[in-house]
């Protein structure tokens, strides 16, 4: 993608450049002011959610700065180039550089080839780990910098992972890799193995959620190839035909609660969504997406979906509204503080298990209730429950099957369906 500038020049250049230097650093101050509050106009009109969609302002050093624009989003793009024409700002250099861009080289498509990969809010190991993604998850690369892709998950999700940790793809690639026969493991831990022999040297790690491409079998074995070329050896039971998994994925709650329970003592871990540690919205989205379900990454994303079930009277929880109207599979939402202001952040998230009872990551994935009498009540005394959502059964774009994903499955088997 080529990099858009957008000269704002007037003819009082030369005039300005040669102000005293205290004068041209007030005036670079007063340009920026200008130029970030253009931005917020175009970051409250396109940019709902910074998780999802990128615009980002970054300002070259002097004497002649330059400000760079990156974003993700084209509307957003055409409203900040309009804005800079109706409110033109002398001096100032803008570029606007809509991702993917040329940082990529054409390959706008990677595969995870680690077990797990960390994404993180900015492009160093150092930085926060913002969520991860499993070995074989297709990623869109919007941008590479420092080592770094800053890429873009199947819900959405923007984050930057290290560049070993996926390999690049082209149109074909990526088609092939959908349409190939693969495996998922479902055992929660295993190994590849360099030869059909487990006593032979490990090639890698690897976790439930985890997908790779079949090449053939081998005895108790199948053999395997992985996005970056790499061959291995997974032991059957371990594994399953991802066609066939697929086919037998029905979101009910039985199914969704098993793959819950099945994580029960996980530790949590910030960012985690792998067997390997999980965060509280981290373990509600591997819970559906071990069922064919990919829903929003994090909770307060997550109580934007699905079908609000009624659990408050006089913004109080109701136990007995509750248990009346909540069903196996329902996810809690609570919020940090006391209080239920209407603008209440959401910090936490839960599976409703039934009789008062959920299953949430806390400290580690563990099962508590909702009734004061229960001898496993008050895990959350600094958490207030403010919401519940019902995801089974409900249609809504935000609730996405993995069989009719674009990352996963071509446009046209999709089209079939």
């Amino acid at each position: 993608m080529k990099i858009q500038y957008v000269p704002v020049l007037s003819v009082f250049c030369l005039t300005l450049s040669v102000k005293s230097h205290g004068q041209s650093k007030l005036s670079d101050s007063a340009e920026y002011n200008k130029i970030l509050h253009l931005a917020a106009q175009t970051i409250q009109q396109f940019i709902p959610d910074k998780r999802t969609a990128v615009f980002e302002v970054t300002r070259s050093s002097d004497p002649s700065p330059v400000y760079h624009v990156i974003t993700t989003e084209s509307d957003a793009q055409t409203l900040f180039t309009q804005l800079l024409v109706k409110h033109p700002i002398p001096h100032a250099k803008v570029t606007i550089n809509l991702l993917p861009d040329s940082s990529v080289a054409g390959k706008v498509t990677g595969i995870v080839n680690l077990s797990v990969a960390n994404l993180r809010v900015a492009p160093s190991n150092q930085a926060e780990l913002a969520t991860q993604v499993l070995l074989g998850t297709p990623l869109d690369l919007l941008q590479r910098t420092d080592g770094y892709y800053r890429v873009r998950t199947p819900e959405g999700y923007i984050a930057w992972v290290s560049e070993t940790s996926v390999a690049p793809q082209s149109v074909s690639d990526l088609t092939h890799w959908q349409t190939g026969k693969k495996v998922i493991v479902t055992a929660d831990f295993g190994h590849a193995y360099t030869q059909p022999d487990g006593q032979s040297l490990r090639v890698s790690d690897l976790v439930m959620g985890n997908i790779l491409n079949v090449l053939d079998t081998a005895g108790d074995f199948v053999h395997v190839l992985y996005p970056d070329g790499r061959q291995g050896f997974v032991k059957s039971h371990s594994v399953r035909p991802f066609d066939t998994w697929l086919g037998t994925r029905h979101i009910s709650a039985e199914n969704v609660l098993k793959i819950a329970k099945s994580m029960m003592g996980l530790p949590y871990l910030w960012g985690g969504t792998s067997v390997k540690g999980v965060d509280c919205s981290g373990f509600t989205k591997t819970a559906f997406y071990m069922n064919g379900l990919i829903i929003p990454r994090d909770a307060s994303q997550q109580v934007l979906a699905g079908k609000p079930i009624d659990i408050l009277s006089v913004d109080t929880l109701d136990t007995e509204k509750a248990m009346q109207n909540l069903k196996p599979g329902d996810l809690l939402f609570f919020a940090s503080g006391t209080g239920r202001p209407p603008d209440a952040r959401i910090t936490h998230v839960a599976l409703y298990l039934g009789n008062g009872e959920f299953i949430h990551a806390a400290g580690r994935v563990q099962i508590n209730s909702l009734l004061r009498e229960a001898p496993n009540y008050g895990a959350l005394d600094t958490r207030t429950l403010i919401a519940a959502r019902r995801y089974i059964g409900q249609t809504d774009p935000a609730l996405q099957p993995l069989d009719r994903h674009p990352f996963y499955t071509p446009k046209a088997e999709i089209d079939k369906k």
